[in-house]
């Protein structure tokens, strides 16, 4: 093996956050090769990965690592869970190739804030979105080349020192460069057996020769651990072990538990067995094995009878997603399956979100909810069509989820019929909103007491076409005992509020969300609506209410800041870099925002913040391109006011096209654009809304009003607002306005005579940059407290009323300066 690769995962692994994969066939040295990077790189090492027999196991390859039991339901739950146990370390992950679909996708969150390294054997069984997800996280992906002449060579004889040089050069030509090859066929050679040809896999004809020489026990030992897929104790494996282990064919692991030291080879002396010596071994190690891994053995050993009731027996004391892949793997056994088996894995697997594999397991008891006309249909396959009709209602398939549910009949039980009437009414919604409306009567009038699915959908119809109290009833659907549709109503009441321009209520709803979905640990919506929380208030602006107890931008910036460090859904992240982004645009750090924004997963408050970033940035004809979906209500008329400005200053006509549904604020601005006159009055509408719009439209009526002294009073007041909030750059945009009227203001404060020391220009650099407080004293080596104390040394000096502000100040300052700091430490 070449140190090429060894190299590059060193330099990207030193570098910060980073995600590198080592593949190769087997036997090429991942694993070693994966231990020596693991061994060199700076900081504690958590060493896990995956395990064949049990690739179904929920996060088994991150509990491995990190020595603690995963919370797998959550994939952002999982990835902070493992990301606050690894921190400054280093993540090890051997044979992803055996890992579970949440331990890929949390890999795939973990390496935006952790230093993780991972092993893949080729050619995998890994999905193809799973692979594609893989490879587009992935800092470096880094196939272990083949050993050269030189160093086969080299491995030949220090594996057998007898060999002749003839002898170790036909070695060499054999393996083909596969160090797993190579000692394999050094022993044999060593052993005076007969040249192997070369039209067979020499791996497996030189694994296969080597363990001939091993006795029974330990070629059972070394196959039943290729069978169990992980470390096992010695007694479970028997007699052979110490062989196993005199023969460096295994190693021990703390607490005593062998490992194989390649996966491959203990995997191919369980090949070697025949399908009966297999099967009896499979049926052994069931005895000796908890019940969920011994429900995988008896099927392997083809006793699917027992295999399933191991599997129920296992499903009734597990919970979460463990609960739900136990279920769903009992009924994918070619045996006879109890339909409330199946509707028990259908509940278990929509409450940890594979809401896909809900409507799969119901799909043969669904069918049979269609009968011939006045025959009576089976109450189980009733209830099974509406549970699948729900799932794929979540999966994001309404057409199929309606047909589902069709031979419902109206006979069927009370709690049946609510439920498909819930999944056709949503189902409607999602296809043709207006038919929903009369739909929704009909179906108020059938639910006297309706259920709280049914008020959810209800109240989802009267949001959609904002019927007077749609916000009493989703706020009611919010309160549901159901923690899904419970979360579900308040997202719809938050981004419906949102649309609107309530932000302040839209805030309020989604703090209270939040912190019921914390209770209840529900991580990914709890982040969602933390994320959602701080972009409402970061477009309201500053003077948030007192109950809310908001502690004003720096507070929004610091906790999106936050949010953006940990592992997100990309709901959450979206909203929080589009908060922090626009804060950071509007105080004048735009370099800082357009970085943030690059990482932004696709999201229409994201997009309308990187427009009016290019816009602020002086760069109008990158704000015109509109990105596809430019969202609903107060996003899409923010995208068409940025378009408008970004017409008006490339001198190009606007598009006085109006979109629907928008906030009055919104609609008002537009309107004035359009028939050039009203601003003045269209940017009152927007002080209850977003401060930074109402300055925006003050700026706009001062530019392009005909009379001078109005013209002159909106610029005035946009400029007080401005400084007042902290906007640096909208405030300049005023000033320069009011140079047109040739009224030059004089900006500089009244405290900002003295000059930035070094440290404070050092600290406001870091600021800039978006760095959180505990990152910059570990950047500078001081401590929180002082890098607090320099930026409020700063803000004095500068006259700012935010940290971004000063950053912004200090840069915009430095530049006119030849000497900007004082070369005194201290300032004195």
């Amino acid at each position: 093996m070449t140190d090429e690769p060894e190299q590059a995962a060193r330099t990207a692994l030193r570098q910060g956050p980073a995600l590198v994969v080592l593949t190769g066939p087997p036997g090429c040295g991942r694993t070693t090769l994966l231990r020596r990077i693991a061994a060199a790189v700076p900081g504690p090492a958590h060493l896990g990965g995956g395990l064949a027999m049990l690739s179904s196991v929920p996060a088994l390859a991150l509990s491995r690592a990190v020595r603690a039991r995963l919370p797998a339901d959550d994939v952002p739950l999982l990835a902070e869970a493992v990301r606050s146990r690894v921190r400054g370390g280093l993540l090890v992950l051997d044979d992803l190739q055996h890992a579970d679909p949440a331990t890929i996708a949390a890999v795939t969150h973990l390496a935006r804030s952790c230093r993780v390294l991972v092993a893949l054997r080729t050619p995998h069984r890994l999905s193809e979105a799973a692979a594609a997800a893989l490879r587009a996280a992935a800092t470096a992906w880094l196939p272990v080349p083949p050993l050269t002449g030189e160093q086969a060579f080299m491995l030949a004889r220090q594996t057998a020192g007898g060999l002749s040089e003839q002898a170790a050069t036909t070695v060499v030509a054999r393996a083909g460069g596969n160090p797993l090859a190579v000692i394999a066929l050094a022993r044999q050679a060593a052993s005076g057996r007969a040249p192997i040809g070369e039209d067979i896999d020499q791996v497996a004809y030189a694994i296969a020769a080597a363990l001939a020489d091993l006795s029974r026990p330990a070629r059972t030992a070394l196959a039943a651990l290729g069978l169990l897929g992980r470390p096992a104790a010695p007694a479970l494996l028997g007699t052979g072990a110490a062989e196993l282990l005199a023969a460096g064919l295994v190693t021990a692991e703390p607490g005593g538990s062998l490992l194989p030291v390649s996966a491959y080879v203990a995997e191919t002396a369980a090949g070697l067995l025949d399908a009966g010596a297999r099967a009896d071994l499979h049926a052994r190690l069931a005895d000796l094995t908890p019940p969920a891994e011994a429900a995988r053995h008896l099927a392997a050993a083809g006793d699917t009878a027992g295999a399933y009731r191991k599997a129920l027996a296992a499903a009734d004391r597990a919970a979460g997603a463990e609960r739900a892949a136990l279920l769903l793997f009992a009924c994918a056994l070619p045996t006879g399956v109890d339909p409330r088996v199946r509707l028990a894995a259908a509940d278990a697997a929509l409450a940890t979100g594979r809401a896909a594999d809900a409507a799969d397991v119901l799909r043969p008891l669904a069918a049979s909810a269609a009968v011939a006309p006045g025959a009576a249909a089976d109450p189980l396959a009733l209830e099974a069509a509406v549970l699948r009709g729900e799932a794929l209602l979540q999966a994001g398939d309404p057409a199929t989820a309606r047909d589902t549910v069709r031979p419902v009949p109206d006979t069927a039980a009370a709690t049946v019929v609510a439920a498909r009437d819930r999944v056709v009414l949503l189902c409607a919604l999602a296809s043709e909103p207006m038919s929903a409306l009369e739909l929704a009567e009909k179906i108020a009038v059938r639910h006297p007491r309706p259920s709280p699915g049914i008020v959810a959908a209800l109240a989802a119809v009267r949001a959609t076409h904002r019927l007077p109290g749609w916000d009493t009833a989703l706020q009611h659907a919010a309160g549901s005992g159901d923690p899904l549709i419970a979360r579900w109503s308040a997202w719809l009441l938050v981004e419906h509020l949102g649309a609107e321009g309530r932000l302040v209520e839209a805030a309020r709803a989604a703090l209270h969300a939040a912190a019921a979905a914390g209770e209840a640990l529900a991580y990914g919506w709890q982040t969602r609506f933390l994320a959602v929380a701080d972009w409402a208030l970061a477009l309201h602006g500053p003077d948030f209410p007192a109950e809310l107890s908001w502690d004003g931008t720096e507070g929004v910036l610091r906790r999106a800041a936050n949010l953006t460090d940990r592992a997100l859904p990309d709901q959450a992240r979206a909203y929080a870099t589009a908060a922090t982004a626009l804060i950071e645009a509007d105080t004048g750090l735009l370099a800082a925002a357009r970085a943030r924004l690059q990482t932004a997963p696709a999201h229409p408050a994201a997009a309308w913040v990187a427009r009016e970033a290019a816009w602020l940035d002086g760069q109008p004809d990158r704000a015109t391109h509109q990105p596809t979906d430019t969202g609903a209500g107060l996003l899409a008329g923010l995208h068409a006011i940025t378009a408008r400005w970004a017409a008006y200053d490339l001198g190009l006509p606007g598009n006085n096209a109006i979109p629907v549904d928008l906030p009055v604020a919104a609609r008002r601005t537009l309107t004035a654009w359009a028939v050039g006159s009203g601003l003045d009055t269209a940017a009152d509408s927007w002080q209850p809304v977003a401060l930074r719009e109402q300055v925006r439209c003050l700026i706009a009526a001062g530019l392009t009003g005909t009379d001078r002294d109005a013209a002159v009073a909106a610029l005035l007041r946009a400029e007080q607002l401005a400084d007042t909030a902290g906007l640096t750059v909208l405030a300049g945009r005023a000033r320069r306005g009011l140079r047109r009227h040739q009224i030059q203001r004089d900006t500089r404060s009244p405290r900002s005579d003295g000059r930035l020391t070094r440290r404070e220009l050092d600290v406001l650099q870091l600021v800039a940059a978006g760095e959180p407080t505990r990152r910059i004293a570990g950047q500078l080596g001081i401590s929180a407290e002082t890098v607090d104390t320099h930026i409020r040394a700063s803000m004095r000096k500068l006259g700012a009323r935010t940290r971004t502000e000063a950053a912004a100040l200090a840069f915009a300052v430095t530049a006119a300066r030849s000497e900007p700091f004082d070369t005194n430490e201290d300032g004195r």
